[in-house]
């Protein structure tokens, strides 16, 4: 009988091995094996950052090339309650959203990829799957990571190519039936066509993939969970026209 103990054997590794640099480049050629190497080893902080400052960049430049002030104004001689403000209070508000745009616009991806992944997570729990609030982030994160770059490299494109004056701030790229209407057409019905957005769906496909991999769901389960999200996402863009008229 040998004396020789048997080691127990290293757990298999449940996803591939991929590096940060890889993950990141993965999602647009290989979304599959990116997602598989997530579940294994979840990253969100690079992917967060860079949506953070495509964010930053996307706004920066809008700033430069278009007068913000000037939308705001007209914007704000559209509302109903244009006729009952002073000329004090007209300047004030344009102040005060021109200094709002440059904030929020960034701090909304923050506020964003936080509470989707929490929506995520919650999501994946209704299913029945299994996964944590880290691995949710990876998720999210990634997801939306490629129509983000293409969106802002789009809109970039745009602000450097047409006139300041043809730009609208609202619709810079051209990806759903929403940015087809102009001004003075029904703002629900821009913000219900809005929602059917070609970048937007193809994140919800990598967000479905995602979750599958990632949070161990059927691919039915996975697409309930992102499409009702983005039934969600409808109904508060719907209503928010309806209310405030944009």
């Amino acid at each position: 009988m040998s004396d020789t103990i048997a080691q127990p054997s290293a757990p298999a590794s449940s996803g591939p091995e991929m590096s940060t640099p890889e993950t990141l480049t993965g999602i647009f050629f290989e979304p599959s094996r990116t997602f598989e190497a997530l579940r294994a080893r979840p990253r969100f902080l690079v992917a967060g950052l860079i949506l953070f400052a495509i964010a930053c960049v996307v706004t920066l430049v809008l700033y430069m090339r278009v007068d913000m002030g000037q939308f705001i104004r007209e914007s704000m001689e559209r509302s109903p309650n244009s006729a009952q403000q002073t000329e004090e209070q007209k300047e004030m508000g344009v102040r005060i959203g021109k200094t709002l745009g440059m904030v929020v616009v960034p701090a909304s991806v923050l506020i964003a990829t936080a509470g989707g992944a929490a929506l995520y997570l919650l999501g994946v729990m209704v299913f029945g799957g299994s996964i944590t609030y880290k691995k949710s982030l990876s998720v999210w994160t990634y997801s939306w990571l490629p129509p983000s770059i293409l969106g802002a490299l789009l809109a970039i494109v745009v602000l450097f190519l047409k006139s300041p004056d043809s730009i609208d701030p609202q619709h810079l790229v051209a990806t759903n039936p929403g940015a087809l209407f102009g001004q003075e057409s029904s703002r629900v019905l821009v913000a219900f066509l809005s929602q059917f957005d070609v970048l937007r769906f193809y994140g919800l496909f990598l967000a479905a993939l995602g979750l599958r991999k990632v949070g161990k769901l059927s691919s039915g389960q996975a697409w309930g969970v992102v499409i009702g999200l983005w039934f969600l996402g409808l109904l508060l863009a719907v209503g928010s026209a309806a209310i405030f008229g944009g």
